[in-house]
């Protein structure tokens, strides 16, 4: 089974599990496992529903990385032109997310309650290795009623 690990896939492996702590939330075990695996520039993809548990996590981590977010109405794409069916409004850009943090050269990429779907698209255009510290969830509410906590 080790052959399915190359050395980098080992490496972080190996930060995870350095990293771990039972007492630390998703976003500060995010920090650890970052700062363990020598990440200096770090993305967030966000949906703008998220926006204010995005910017709690933009705050905490922008103190110890070379931040960069986007949040997923970049480009302003109108729908009817993206589809081209008389659609309106405004789109979504998980693609416009992945170009904007590729072409930043972010070394680990973080999405925040990107919708089903996006997500996907989001990850084959990332170049960057990608986490998740939130997921929408549209019945549980998950993407607007979970708080982060600084406590480090």
């Amino acid at each position: 089974m080790k052959e399915l690990y190359d050395s980098r896939s080992l490496e972080t492996m190996r930060a995870a599990e350095n990293t771990r702590h039972q007492k630390v939330d998703r976003l500060q075990e995010l920090k650890h496992f970052a700062q363990a695996s020598g990440v200096n520039r770090m993305g967030i993809a966000y949906c703008v529903s998220v926006l204010k548990q995005a910017k709690v996590a933009i705050d905490y981590l922008s103190n110890d990385f070379e931040l960069y977010a986007i949040d997923c109405k970049c480009g302003k794409i109108d729908k009817s032109e993206l589809f081209n069916d008389g659609s309106s409004g405004i789109s979504c850009n998980p693609a416009g997310q992945a170009k904007h943090l590729n072409e930043a050269e972010t070394e680990l990429n973080v999405t925040m309650g990107l919708c089903m779907g996006h997500d996907v698209i989001f990850c084959q255009q990332s170049q960057a290795p990608i986490t998740n510290i939130l997921v929408k969830d549209r019945v549980n509410k998950t993407d607007s009623s979970l708080t982060f906590k600084k406590q480090d």
